[in-house]
């Protein structure tokens, strides 16, 4: 699982980042993170607000979100795609 933070850096987006590292740790999942700050790449993904969380290339989430929120987010995608 590939779990990307879209965001220029913004104390939103480092506590998006840092939430989604907890919650992948809470939930166990193998997921790797990536931060995303180039903008044209986050506007390939549509998203005109940020920060926001892509999970798989899915855009599951924008704001900020806390850590309960994104692994339920984890989990969700995981049965997804199992």
């Amino acid at each position: 699982m590939i779990v990307k933070v879209l965001g220029t850096g913004c104390p939103k987006c480092k506590k998006l980042e840092e939430n989604a590292r907890i919650a992948i740790s809470e939930t166990g999942l193998e997921a790797t993170v990536e931060k995303v700050t180039d903008l044209n790449r986050i506007m390939d993904y549509g998203v005109m607000i940020t920060p926001a969380l892509v999970i798989d290339e899915k855009v599951v989430a924008n704001g900020l979100r806390s850590v309960d929120d994104i692994k339920n987010l984890l989990k969700q995608q995981s049965a997804a795609n199992p």
